[in-house]
């Protein structure tokens, strides 16, 4: 990306630039429960997680939590809940501030997270009528894997898909 620097170790944090936005993405904590309260009510007005939910994929083990950061505000955040037991990561959330859409932020944070994730198989769900987010997970090399019918409180069906990655492990 030009003008900035994409780490992809959390030692330290990742800055991207974009024309016109610079942003931020570092691990997310408790601390942010307020702001991932207000981003998940706009990104999510029908999907709203209760306060529980929240503070849940803030502090739970086995989990990756980042936050994208514009002028020290939260504006996007994705969570990956890392089954181990299953070989499978679920990207539980992503979502960005409809202001700073199209502008690489989500997209560097299903990266920031992929590399976190130490599993071959990874899954998420995502709205039949979210083209814009299904087009963004094809590119980054998701597939559709099944159909749930209903999933989302407002019965609409979600399509879950999946990415298979190929990792190298050290000492195998």
């Amino acid at each position: 990306m030009a003008g900035g620097t994409k780490t992809r170790s959390l030692k330290s944090p990742s800055t991207s630039s974009m024309p016109g936005s610079r942003y931020l993405i570092t691990p997310a904590t408790w601390r942010d429960l307020g702001a991932l309260r207000t981003l998940e009510q706009i990104c999510f007005p029908k999907d709203v997680w209760p306060i529980w939910d929240l503070i849940g994929v803030l502090t739970l083990p086995n989990m990756v939590r980042l936050k994208a950061l514009a002028e020290r505000e939260m504006v996007g955040f994705i969570a990956a809940d890392c089954r181990l037991r299953e070989g499978v990561a679920w990207i539980a959330t992503v979502g960005v501030l409809p202001g700073y859409r199209r502008m690489g932020i989500g997209r560097a944070l299903m990266e920031q997270c992929e590399n976190e994730i130490s599993l071959d198989v990874i899954r998420l769900c995502v709205r039949v009528s979210n083209q814009a987010a299904q087009e963004m997970y094809r590119v980054l090399g998701y597939g559709v894997k099944e159909i749930w019918a209903g999933y989302y409180q407002d019965g609409e069906d979600a399509l879950v898909m999946e990415k298979i990655r190929r990792l190298e492990r050290k000492g195998l």
